[in-house]
C-alpha cells in the first residue's frame, strides 16, 4: 500500500509574475497527481497539498528549485490527496486575506517589519524570563475564533473574529491598546498569518511583538502536549483536526450538551452551514444539527 503525506508551507518573497508561478504550480501538481490549495500573489506562495509520498517529495524538491523558494520550511503530516476535494491554484492580492495588501512590504528576506521570530524553545525561554521578572507574556491567537474552540495556548487572547479580514477592524478599534507595552506572542497554524499580523500590530504601535516561527505545527512537533499548548489543532481539509499526542485533551464543548469534543459539523440549515461542535452522541441521535446562533427558525431542512 502506497504511503501518502500532506505538506504545508509558505514563502514571502517578491514574485514579479504570479500568474506564471500559478500555471507552473498547477502543471506540476497535476502531473504528480496531487490535490490541495495553493495561493500565489506578488508577495509569495502559500500551499497545502497532499498525495503519494514519492510524488509529494518530488513536488517539494522541484518547488525549492524556484528562485526565492530555496529556503521554504516544509511541514509534513499524515494524510493525502483524498483529504482535499480537488486541486485549487489561484492568484490573489494577498497570501492571507487581511484586506491590507498595500500595508505589507516584502523583500528577498521575507516580510519587512514583522515580529521577532521565536523557536518553540525560544518561546519557553521568553516565558520563563518574563515570569522571573514578575511579568507575563501575552499569547495572541492569529486565527479565526472558531479554530480556538478546540485548541489554543493556555491563557491566550482570542479575538472574536469570523474571518482574517476582521483583524484590521479589531486592532484599529483600540480594544487591545492595553497590550501595546507588553510582550505579545502571535501564533497561528503554520506561521503564515502571523507573518502579516505581527507586522500590522507593529505598525499600530505594539512595541514588543513576537511570532512563533513555524506556528502551532512546529510547537506541537517539539513539545506535543507537554508544553503550553492544550487541545487539538484545527486544519483546513477533510481531517478537520489533528492531535500532537494521545494525551491531547478535548477543550471544545458540544453546542447541545456541553460534553468535551473536537468534532466539527456543518449546521444543517442550508442558509447557514456554520461549523459547530457536536459530541458523537449528539451528532448521532437523529436530531437536526443546528448551530447555537438561532438560525434554526430561518430555513427548514
Amino acid at each position: 500500500m502506497a504511503l501518502n503525506r500532506i505538506v504545508l508551507f509558505y514563502c514571502f518573497t517578491p514574485l514579479p509574475d504570479p500568474e506564471a508561478v500559478r500555471l507552473w504550480q498547477r502543471t506540476l501538481c497535476e502531473g504528480l497527481g496531487l490535490r490541495g490549495r495553493i495561493i500565489v500573489s506578488s508577495h509569495g506562495i502559500n500551499a497545502t497539498v497532499g498525495g503519494e509520498l514519492g510524488a509529494v517529495k518530488r513536488y517539494v524538491r522541484v518547488t525549492k528549485e524556484y528562485p526565492g523558494f530555496h529556503g521554504i520550511d516544509v511541514k509534513w503530516s499524515e494524510g493525502g490527496a483524498e483529504d482535499f476535494p480537488r486541486l485549487s491554484v489561484k492568484v490573489r492580492p494577498e497570501l492571507v486575506s487581511f484586506g491590507a495588501p498595500d500595508e505589507l512590504r516584502v523583500d528577498a528576506d521575507g516580510v519587512v517589519g514583522g515580529g521577532t521570530r521565536l523557536t518553540p524553545q525560544g518561546l519557553h525561554e521568553l516565558v520563563d524570563s518574563q515570569r522571573a521578572e514578575g511579568q507575563d507574556v501575552v499569547f495572541f491567537d492569529g486565527r479565526n475564533s472558531f479554530e480556538a474552540q478546540i485548541g489554543r495556548f493556555k491563557g491566550a487572547v482570542v479575538p472574536e473574529i469570523e474571518t482574517t479580514r476582521d483583524f484590521i477592524r479589531e486592532l484599529d478599534s483600540g480594544v487591545y491598546d492595553d497590550l501595546k507595552d507588553k510582550p505579545v506572542v502571535t501564533y497561528c497554524t503554520g506561521g503564515v498569518r502571523c507573518e502579516v499580523l505581527s507586522a500590522l500590530m507593529r505598525r499600530r504601535g505594539f512595541k514588543e511583538v513576537y511570532q512563533l516561527d513555524g506556528g502551532i505545527v512546529r510547537y506541537g512537533e517539539a513539545f506535543q502536549d507537554a508544553g503550553l499548548w492544550e487541545g487539538s489543532l484545527y486544519v483546513f481539509d477533510r481531517r478537520m483536526h489533528v492531535e500532537f499526542s494521545e494525551h491531547a485533551v478535548e477543550i471544545g464543548e458540544c453546542a447541545r450538551c456541553a460534553a468535551p469534543t473536537s468534532e466539527y459539523h456543518n449546521c444543517e440549515n442550508p442558509a447557514c452551514r456554520q461549523l459547530t461542535l457536536f459530541c458523537p452522541d449528539c451528532a448521532g441521535d437523529g436530531e437536526p444539527l443546528r448551530c447555537p446562533s438561532g438560525c434554526a427558525s430561518e430555513v427548514s431542512v
